[in-house]
């Protein structure tokens, strides 16, 4: 069973520390009466005030339809629907990645739904977190908060991983508070695991329990080179399978957030599949790595580029993919409007476009609380003449704002609102009180946004 690293509670147990015995550059000489061995206690003394624990606490809303028969002995007046609320909390882990701004990186599903975000630093503080924007598609997700003495990761270029490099992850699995386990670099380009909607992850034998989401992946040299998101775990524990986001991914979304409160996706505009041995024989090649090109979308990024049905992608900006699954995770986490090398294979032909990618248009926002702060609760959808709301969990800040499920934003104070993207530009430059005009039935009608 492949799952994601989520929380567990257990008994209150000491934190565990597993060192690593192997020698390495990283690994500094410790005397212990008069002998050297290897440690990694100097690094870790340097890297580990950088990963942080979060704590997040909500209510999950779930509902059920009122059965016929009740309704029936009730009357016209009877719910159609039963709504249950039940509050949860969970533990999971953080990276800071700035410390003047504060920001950290953690998974979207350590925080997906909670109304109150905590985050605990190596030195004991407690800081309640601000959500700057997610990715669900991704897994990703921006926090910030207001601390002095911070301090940072240093990211490292996870592009230039090899199978078999050493691996460090740091996190606070099952709430035992933080802990550090080592292991080397599986594989890499991992996809098809069905855990996300983009799949480009690092293997790990580095042992990976429930909590250590969002925890950081570094090397000898104390540098990020993932974050820890899934296990395959089929008796819920470490097998010694786990996985991470690549850094270079984690930089590009972090870095549209971090703009934007969004990922703006890019977008190449072709249709295809993985390069299989059947595929290579058929065309010739002495490789089976690669995306193979079944149809480029008409006025696209890639038809503009000169990219046709029947190409084989092999390398982004020089570096050699394995995978359509593994392109389309790398196109889709740089930002729109970014440029592209693609090494191609053409009748036989090695060739290099250069590609300026499109524009992804995103029709749906669950995370709607970082659009605005009182929106949080509600999903948003885009809809012929403005912006659906599809779902607003009762008690959320959007309930108390007095959304209701099937309104329609038309505007913004005095302005149109035409889809989520114009609503999110038309918000993020607001600030006080903001007039929301929405459309409910067949009536009119303001609501302010304080």
């Amino acid at each position: 069973m492949k799952t994601k690293l989520s929380v567990l509670s257990a008994a209150m147990l000491a934190a565990t520390l597993t060192m690593m015995p192997a020698v390495s550059q990283a690994a500094i000489p410790q005397s212990v009466e008069g002998q050297s061995i290897p440690s990694l206690a100097p690094m870790l003394e340097r890297t580990t005030p950088a990963v942080v624990s979060v704590a997040v606490s909500g209510t999950h809303v779930s509902k059920q339809r009122v059965p016929d028969v009740f309704r029936y002995f009730f009357g016209p007046n009877a719910p159609q629907e039963q709504v249950q609320e039940r509050p949860f909390r969970g533990l999971g882990s953080g990276v800071i990645i700035d410390a003047d701004k504060g920001y950290i990186v953690t998974n979207n599903h350590v925080i997906d739904g909670a109304d109150d975000i905590q985050v605990g630093l190596h030195d004991g503080r407690e800081v309640k977190a601000k959500l700057i924007g997610t990715d669900s598609e991704s897994d990703i997700a921006l926090l910030q908060i207001e601390a002095k003495n911070l301090v940072a990761i240093k990211t490292s270029d996870s592009d230039e991983l090899r199978v078999g490099d050493f691996a460090v992850a740091i996190g606070n699995p099952f709430g035992l508070g933080q802990t550090v386990t080592s292991g080397i670099v599986s594989a890499l380009g991992r996809s098809g695991l069905g855990i996300e909607m983009l799949e480009n992850f690092i293997q790990t034998d580095a042992a990976i329990n429930s909590g250590n989401s969002g925890g950081a992946l570094v090397n000898l040299k104390g540098e990020l080179i993932g974050i820890n998101t899934a296990i395959v775990a089929p008796n819920g524990g470490n097998v010694g399978i786990g996985f991470a986001i690549p850094a270079n991914m984690v930089k590009n979304l972090i870095a549209q957030i971090a703009e934007h409160g969004e990922v703006r996706r890019g977008v190449l505009g072709i249709a295809g599949r993985d390069l299989d041995s059947q595929l290579a024989q058929g065309f010739g090649l002495d490789t089976q790595h690669g995306g193979f090109v079944n149809e480029v979308s008409a006025g696209s990024a890639a038809e503009k580029a000169g990219i046709k049905a029947g190409d084989i992608i092999v390398s982004v900006d020089g570096r050699a993919i394995k995978s359509f699954q593994e392109l389309r995770a790398k196109v889709a986490t740089m930002g729109a409007g970014a440029k592209v090398e693609l090494g191609l294979i053409r009748d036989g032909d090695k060739k290099t476009v250069n590609v300026t990618l499109g524009e992804a248009n995103q029709t749906t926002e669950k995370a709607a609380g970082a659009v605005h702060p009182m929106l949080q609760g509600a999903s948003l959808e885009n809809a012929s003449k403005g912006v659906e709301i599809t779902d607003v969990a009762q008690g959320s800040p959007a309930a108390m704002s007095g959304l209701q499920k099937g309104d329609l934003i038309v505007g913004i104070n005095r302005t149109a609102v035409k889809d989520l993207k114009s609503l999110k530009e038309l918000l993020k430059d607001q600030e006080g009180a903001v007039a929301l005009k929405i459309v409910r039935g067949k009536s009119m009608l303001y609501l302010v946004l304080r």
